[in-house]
């Protein structure tokens, strides 16, 4: 027993084989920065590291196709489930492409391999009797005669009580739930109501598993897995772990391979993470590769890079499942990150707030690197951060251009000019020529300590100081003073800085591939006799090498690496944004329809008047509440209002209003509210006061 948990230990630090799996994108819709940021640019760096390393990588993906999502979008469209995701696995696959995110295979769901993969892994599973069969009451649209799967129904979330709640889960506070446990809930189809009907499916006894989930996650990992992570898997875990249906009733998916089972598919959540295995073996029987390898050999190091919705099926969920079959490993790691917002509100596909991956690239022709760094830069580690279009053109002009571009330069231009482009022999090397130096030989081990630790703005605040170091020696030696007083100081100076330059080609590749490549191509680097498989540079050669550019080298002209991001540019950005938002309010305006026609004796019972706000103050342990003190004109009284995240309880005092005085009391979080403030919302969806009228009339006036 010792000797396994040292092995595996050592393993864990050291290992030769990796399985990267990023999650599944859904194909309702292109890829986002939102995407980027969260997954796919992370996991890129991870991967790429790792091949700089000569490790064997297997980088996996894919199309997730069978998601509810899907449906409701060829229901909306009015074509099929399939040509929706044709649609979109093209656009994503080549906008992946075009980025520079470096899969070893990108499939998806809907491919035969995959189909059966995921049979396969479910009858092995139902003949090892790991299911349970019930049947249960799930909600059903009698209008539009089907079950509703979890985005076929919205409602009240139980727990926070959001009134736009999805059916497996709340976007408003993230909690996880059954379409039945939501409050008044209706069908997304029809509008209407849904009733309970019988249906039988296959579950997955998580109970089950909560020993095994305590020990794997609580206890083995509680050191090295990341907070948000750590702190998820424990509240889901306390909160005591149910049985959770593996099957439903639905007509897009892969049938279920079992008896009885007519009509129903597998669930998307059981069904999606199995993709990472059928893509592994996709690749795998293309490269000649045994795909058991990187999915049942111990010394494989299995990791999921996702965002933090998906941290529950990743770290409960599938594990679970992968400990029902028997015979995979298990995730070493799952770093998963927070959310990233568009300037200063929630990345909405529905209502196109956001920044398109294959947009970008159109508007951006071949500066991937520039939303790559700023992306890391501002990466939402550890809290949901905010990308800004004022950002994005600060850290190019700033520091990309400023710094590591600006280094560069002058280096190329520097040596094109004194040596015609050829590596000068250095002579005798200074005590700041060998400090530089040791410094540079220490960045591999330093960047690469923070990519270890999944500390992706970290690592690459170190390779920018590799620029530093490289602007800061040549401000310091001077070449282009000592060129006229000193030529051999000068050979060495140059020979140094082309050192650095070097390494910033070696360096810079998980973060920036293709700045990367470009100055490689510059300095004409020409590979060395242990430098890795695939003829790049490796990672350790900048630490371990004595020279990475030998004198007598000849290298290629300069080209700009990065060049300045103008306002106008930023500027067509956020007029896009503004116009998308503007469109948005458009299409979704609603009307509310006419209600049943009333008698003139009951709007009559009506007594509305004009009133003050003179006191505001918001409920305490509740965001949604203010509590209001009003002069009605006949009385001061207590109204309590839901529009705190609206307004500023300062904004308001003295605002005038228009008060329904004669409703009922009622009781709210223990403070009696004596009747209602009419409001509405405007164009763009904003709460507003409903006008009673001019400034000049006086509280207690009637509205009649």
């Amino acid at each position: 027993m010792c000797t396994f948990v040292l092995s595996k230990k050592i393993m864990d630090q050291n290992p030769n084989r990796y399985t990267i799996t990023a999650a599944l994108p859904y194909t309702n819709g292109p890829v986002h920065i939102g995407h980027l940021a969260g997954v796919y640019v992370p996991a890129d760096i991870y991967a790429r590291y790792q091949r700089l390393q000569n490790k064997d990588v297997a980088f996996i993906c894919g199309s997730d196709e069978h998601g509810v999502a899907i449906t409701l979008k060829a229901k909306k469209d009015g074509i099929s489930p399939q040509e929706v995701v044709d649609k979109y696995h093209a656009i994503i696959k080549k906008s992946f492409a075009d980025f520079g995110i470096s899969f070893d295979n990108y499939s998806r769901t809907s491919a035969e391999i995959h189909h059966k993969t995921a049979s396969e892994f479910f009858k092995k599973l139902y003949e090892d009797d790991k299911f349970i069969e019930e049947v249960t009451e799930q909600l059903f649209d009698e209008e539009a005669n089907q079950f509703l799967a979890d985005r076929f129904v919205v409602g009240t979330c139980p727990k926070c009580g959001f009134e736009e709640s999805y059916g497996d889960q709340c976007e408003n506070c993230g909690t996880s739930h059954n379409a039945t446990d939501l409050i008044n809930p209706r069908s997304v189809i029809s509008g209407n109501k849904p009733v309970l009907k019988e249906t039988k499916h296959w579950f997955l006894p998580l109970n089950e598993y909560e020993d095994f989930l305590k020990q794997w996650i609580l206890v083995d990992h509680k050191k090295d897995w990341k907070t948000n992570v750590y702190g998820q898997c424990k509240s889901w875990i306390d909160d005591g772990l149910r049985p959770r249906a593996v099957t439903r009733d639905l007509d897009w998916g892969i049938p279920v391979p079992a008896k009885d089972a007519e009509g129903k598919v597998l669930y998307v959540w059981f069904d999606a993470p199995i993709g990472y295995i059928s893509s592994t073996k996709e690749w795998a029987e293309r490269e000649g590769k045994n795909w058991e390898d990187y999915w049942k050999d111990e010394n494989t190091k299995l990791l999921h890079f996702i965002g933090k919705d998906n941290i529950v099926f990743h770290c409960i969920i599938f594990p679970a499942m992968l400990k029902a079959e028997g015979s995979y490993i298990l995730p070493n790691n799952v770093p998963a990150n927070e959310f990233l917002n568009l300037e200063g509100n929630k990345i909405s596909t529905s209502k196109n707030w956001a920044v398109w991956l294959h947009e970008y690239l159109e508007d951006f022709p071949n500066q991937q690197d520039v939303l790559r760094y700023t992306l890391t830069a501002n990466a939402p580690e550890t809290k949901d951060n905010d990308f800004t279009w004022a950002d994005f053109q600060a850290r190019n002009n700033n520091e990309l251009v400023a710094i590591f571009g600006n280094f560069i330069n002058r280096v190329m231009v520097l040596t094109d000019k004194y040596y015609e482009g050829i590596v000068p022999e250095p002579s005798t090397f200074s005590e700041v020529d060998e400090q530089t130096l040791s410094e540079l030989k220490a960045y591999p081990a330093v960047i690469g300590s923070s990519l270890e630790r999944y500390r992706f703005r970290e690592a690459q605040g170190e390779l920018m100081n590799v620029a530093r170091l490289g602007n800061k020696y040549l401000a310091d030696e001077e070449p282009w003073k000592t060129i006229k007083t000193n030529e051999e100081r000068t050979k060495t100076v140059m020979y140094v800085a082309l050192q650095i330059a070097s390494a910033l080609a070696v360096l810079s590749e998980p973060f920036l591939p293709f700045t990367s490549e470009k100055l490689k191509n510059m300095l004409a680097s020409a590979p060395l006799s242990d430098r890795t498989q695939n003829g790049a540079e490796g990672w350790k050669d900048v630490s371990s090498i004595s020279e990475l550019l030998k004198p007598g080298h000849q290298i290629n002209k300069a080209e700009l690496l990065f060049s300045k991001i103008e306002d106008e540019q930023i500027q067509q950005q956020l007029d896009k944004l503004q116009a998308s938002k503007k469109m948005n309010a458009e299409a979704n305006k609603k009307v509310t329809p006419q209600k049943d026609t009333i008698q003139y004796d009951d709007f009559a019972k009506l007594d509305m008047r004009v009133g003050t706000i003179i006191e505001a103050e918001k409920m305490p342990k509740a965001d949604k509440l203010l509590v209001l003190k009003i002069d009605t004109g006949i009385d001061v009284r207590t109204i309590v209002s839901g529009i705190a995240q609206s307004f500023k309880p300062e904004e308001i005092i003295g605002k005038k209003v228009t008060v329904l005085v004669n409703l009922a009391p009622r009781a709210l979080r223990g403070v009696e509210s004596q009747g209602m403030i009419l409001m509405t919302e405007n164009a763009e969806g904003k709460v507003v006061f409903v006008n009673p009228g001019e400034e000049g009339v006086d509280n207690g006036a009637s509205i009649n």
